[in-house]
């Protein structure tokens, strides 16, 4: 694997290293040592699966509250996506800033997300499915939010909106 840092403090890109013969090639997803010698959390505790239905669907911003705050490997493993994080740290350099990756079941990247940073994503493509390495159980008491289009952060979606549930329409907008 390829760790490759964005330009938010401690976000990566992970890239697989396929080793390729006639038949296929043959890639390491995940090694708890290699996260760890990065400096990044290796703990993982809970995989999540979501499925798309349309293109457009809009799940976000997300994040848990301390103590219950997580980190996540994002990964497309049909479709694609337009998967967006912002630094929420305070005391962060890169604080209220946000990046776009483009993950897809072709490129086989993932995204590393900090704890202390909001995530979502939209799906470019019907029938897309994005799998989910959490460092920590969902707990409900804990969910937080922030609104997909709030002007405080100014993210830039690739479509319109077709679908976004309830819930993420009323996230409050940022105050801090």
């Amino acid at each position: 694997m390829r760790f490759i840092p964005t330009e938010l403090k401690d976000a990566h890109i992970i890239e697989l290293e396929p080793r390729e013969d006639n038949r296929g090639f043959f890639a390491r997803v995940w090694a708890d040592d290699e996260f760890a010698a990065h400096g990044l959390v290796s703990r993982v505790v809970q995989m999540n699966l979501s499925y798309n239905r349309v293109a457009g669907t809009l799940r976000g911003m997300h994040f848990q509250h301390a103590p219950y705050a997580e980190t996540k490997l994002v990964r497309c493993i049909r479709g694609a996506i337009y998967d967006v994080i912002i630094d929420l740290r305070p005391d962060s350099p890169t604080y209220k800033r946000w990046i776009g990756v483009k993950l897809t079941a072709a490129n086989r990247l993932a995204l590393y997300v900090p704890e202390g940073f909001a995530h979502g994503f939209q799906t470019l493509e019907d029938d897309t499915e994005v799998f989910y390495q959490v460092s920590q159980y969902y707990t409900p008491s804990a969910e937080g939010g922030v609104r997909y289009d709030d002007p405080a952060f100014g993210i830039e979606w690739p479509l319109p909106v077709t679908e976004i549930s309830e819930k993420d329409k009323r996230w409050p907008l940022f105050n801090g």
